[in-house]
């Protein structure tokens, strides 16, 4: 079933995306009077559709093949490659027989009304939740490394306080572009003395291989809430309430030292301190194979009440809250731009950048939360509309570069060219797809 939900989102999410991306050609052509012959929600390869009706001399349909859409325009050489309509004259009504502004705006259609739906989604979303966040002054006990955070030199218990020597207002900046995107400067408080951490301009594939968690946390302390019935921990006789202060005889004090000392025992006993109200007590507990008092949600068998800083949240009106999400809109879209222009350069791999359709699915989750569905769907729409202005031919940034050269030159390229370039086009276009499924899949049978 939770697959089933995966795809459902998939399928539903990259429709919205497809069909309003389209509709942005569509609408732009209909408003300058060209023809649009076709209206398809993905491909119908080999003229097999899975659905299809005419209105108005326009053929709606869905293809069977996922993997986008497209509107044929009539007098325009595209991905359909019929060239036939253009051995004759042009006619008033085809895409060819209109000023190149005209069709530039055609072409760049489907990219604004991406940008316009990523600014809307995050607009929204701005005003129905807010804004949380944890100030990072008011973080007690610093950070918690993972593998990324302490290959490029964290330590347990260090306070970042500025990046790039910027002070630090919000938390959740140590894992935003700012940081991530590498070639940056941590300013770190380690023990009363400041210290600068670099992080390198490759980290990029390091979270990709292990994960955006395995950067830093925040470092908590913690007391045990309830504890889970027939648990290792349970057997040894912890309770509500109680405190573990050492295992073995290390002194505990923070979450990720309890972690740290109970992964060292496996299918062993360990000793625990425990203090009880006003009185401290040593038990006895068998740790498992996988390095816990008794697995139950990665809290070894023990839920948890962590101490960590107050959350603030901030509320917007329906004004207020437009800055904002465009502000969100942006970033993701310059993100995205910094990101690809750092694999052209070399400093992140092809392979740990590129998600495809399998990769996505993973991110929408096996359960829905609509909060989070619209907010990936802002995320696509802005990444789908940087994508579709590259320069490559078959794509509308190709279309438009072509364009844009016969506005210069005050002659358009000859149709032999463009089927030429249309042909390129395609060719890169399909060993991107088999590269981004194929990279999907090794990515999805590494982790099995």
């Amino acid at each position: 079933m939770s697959i089933v939900i995966m795809v459902g989102q998939l399928i539903l999410g990259l429709s919205i995306l497809v069909i309003l991306h389209e509709l942005g050609h569509f609408v732009a052509a209909r408003a300058f009077g060209i023809k649009v012959e076709k209206f398809y929600l993905f491909f119908d390869a080999w003229n097999i559709k899975l659905f299809k009706f005419n209105y108005k001399g326009v053929e709606y349909g869905i293809g069977w093949l996922p993997l986008g859409g497209y509107v044929k325009i009539a007098g325009m050489i595209d991905e359909s490659m019929d060239t036939d309509q253009l051995a004759g004259p042009p006619q008033p009504w085809e895409f060819r027989s209109k000023p190149a502004w005209q069709r530039l705006i055609v072409m760049l259609g489907g990219v604004t009304v991406n940008i316009v739906l990523g600014i809307l989604i995050f607009w929204m979303l701005t005003l129905k939740y807010g804004e949380s966040y944890v100030p990072n002054d008011s973080v007690k006990y610093g950070v918690v490394p993972g593998v990324v955070g302490k290959k490029i030199g964290l330590q347990a218990g260090d306070k970042i306080t500025a990046v790039n020597g910027k002070p630090i207002v919000r938390f959740d900046e140590l894992i935003s572009s700012k940081v991530l995107m590498g070639n940056t400067e941590l300013t770190v408080n380690r023990n009363g003395h400041d210290t600068i951490v670099k992080v390198p301009a490759n980290i990029l594939n390091d979270v990709s291989d292990y994960g955006i968690g395995e950067f830093v946390k925040l470092r908590t302390k913690f007391a045990i809430d309830s504890v889970v019935p027939n648990s290792y921990a349970a057997k040894a006789g912890l309770l509500k309430g109680d405190s573990i202060k050492a295992v073995n005889g290390v002194a505990i004090n923070f979450w990720d030292e309890m972690g740290t000392q109970i992964k060292q025992y496996k299918n062993k006993e360990v000793k625990l301190l425990v203090k009880r109200h006003n009185d401290t007590l040593s038990l006895t507990s068998a740790v498992n194979k996988e390095g816990t008092l008794g697995f139950a949600d990665g809290n070894y068998g023990i839920a948890l009440t962590h101490d960590e800083p107050t959350i603030k949240n901030i509320k917007f009106g329906f004004i207020g809250a437009l800055p904002i999400g465009a502000s969100k809109a942006w970033g993701t879209f310059a993100d995205n731009a910094q990101g690809l222009g750092k694999v052209f350069k070399g400093e992140v791999k092809a392979g740990k950048a590129f998600t495809g359709p399998v990769g996505i699915a993973t991110l929408f989750g096996s359960h829905i939360d609509w909060g989070h569905f619209w907010s990936l769907v802002g995320l696509l729409s802005m990444a789908l509309a940087l994508m579709n202005l590259l320069p490559i031919p078959a794509l509308d940034g190709g279309h438009a570069l072509f364009l844009i050269i016969e506005m210069i030159k005050g002659k358009p390229l000859s149709d032999k060219f463009l089927e030429r370039a249309q042909i390129v086009g395609f060719v890169i276009l399909v060993t991107l797809m088999v590269f981004v499924f194929g990279n999907d899949i090794l990515k999805h049978v590494g982790k099995k």
